[in-house]
């Protein structure tokens, strides 16, 4: 059974930015996955392997949030990440 990564991609002020595109980085392989946020600003990454460190970051209009990790320690099978991009 894999891990679910999941959350939304936010503005400074809390605000959801769709169209967002959100990058995650299998560390073992560099490999990129991609996922552009709905209306609601969320995104979505099932089936992750929970032994493998991934990194996940967003972006939005040029701008780009703080890169989170995501550890293969954490046992929770399924991790919630907001991510926040400074828009101004």
């Amino acid at each position: 059974m894999g891990r679910l990564l999941f959350g939304k991609v936010l503005d400074s002020s809390g605000h959801p930015l769709p169209d967002a595109v959100v990058y995650l980085t299998n560390t073992r392989t560099r490999s990129v996955k991609t996922y552009i946020v709905g209306s609601d600003g969320t995104y979505r990454f099932p089936a992750l392997s929970t032994a493998i460190d991934y990194e996940v970051y967003a972006q939005y209009k040029g701008r780009k949030s703080d890169t989170k990790s995501v550890s293969q320690f954490d046992d929770r099978s399924q991790v919630y990440v907001d991510l926040k991009v400074n828009v101004r």
